[in-house]
């Protein structure tokens, strides 16, 4: 809590789920330069065993040009129910986030949506265990914390993105950044919605799909010119072969 005293650290969630439901989910965090300053050991510091036996693969800490530290840590998706349960898993600010894909019968259409909160209750308090709290009787670092009047909100960021197939309906909300959806957590107590549906057909559109029906009538023209040369043929010979026939009667 220290280093939040005066200092600034982002994180980036990105959620990322293709046309079959599968994908990852990447947790980035970036500590500025003053982080680094303030806790020169904290790269040494950082523990991620509990979360490389769950899954996540950790790629960092690493510096950054300005001096800072970036930790990434991503965990393959394998369904939209997976998705739901590492975001809870990641806890404050994510609360009730649920994500649910669905595919008609038919096969031809799927529909996903995502919905939940961004809120942070308590302050600092939301970050910390609770077993923690009880053992030290109150936030670690409250004085300093207050004397130097830092806030989440004011020391920190938490960004939520999802990159989803399909085109939105006009009840979601978020932000579009570079044809992905992107939420930022308020992190003074009030509560921003999560609401996100996309509807996908069978088939895609776009340039693909006119290709792919310029390939098709492409394809019936060469079959419609193939018959109707092989039927010219064979309407040739069987007035050369008729031809010959009458020929040999004259003869005889």
């Amino acid at each position: 809590m220290l280093v939040l005293t005066a200092c600034r650290l982002d994180v980036t969630v990105g959620l990322v789920i293709g046309p079959d439901g599968t994908g990852s989910l990447i947790v980035t965090a970036v500590a500025d330069a003053e982080v680094v300053q303030r806790a020169p050991g904290l790269a040494e510091d950082l523990r991620f065993d509990d979360a490389v036996a769950a899954g996540w693969t950790v790629d960092g800490p690493a510096a950054t040009q300005d001096g800072g530290l970036r930790v990434a840590l991503s965990h393959p998706v394998a369904s939209a129910a997976e998705a739901t349960n590492l975001l809870a898993s990641l806890g404050p600010p994510f609360r009730n986030v649920a994500i649910v894909r669905e595919v008609s019968e038919d096969g031809d259409t799927t529909t996903l949506t995502m919905t939940g909160e961004l809120v942070l209750e308590g302050g600092f308090d939301a970050f910390s265990d609770v077993d923690l709290l009880a053992a030290v009787g109150g936030t670690p670092f409250a004085d300093d914390l207050a004397a130097a009047g830092a806030t989440p909100a004011g020391s920190m960021s938490v960004v939520l993105d999802a990159d989803v197939p399909g085109e939105l309906d006009e009840q979601s909300n978020g932000t579009d950044v570079d044809g992905v959806r992107q939420w930022e957590a308020p992190l003074d107590g009030s509560v921003a919605p999560i609401q996100l549906r996309t509807v996908e057909e069978a088939g895609g559109g776009g340039w693909f799909s006119v290709l792919a029906n310029g390939l098709l009538v492409l394809f019936v023209l060469w079959v419609a010119g193939a018959t109707a040369f092989i039927v010219s043929v064979v309407r040739a010979r069987a007035r050369k072969a008729q031809r010959r026939r009458r020929a040999l009667s004259r003869l005889r």
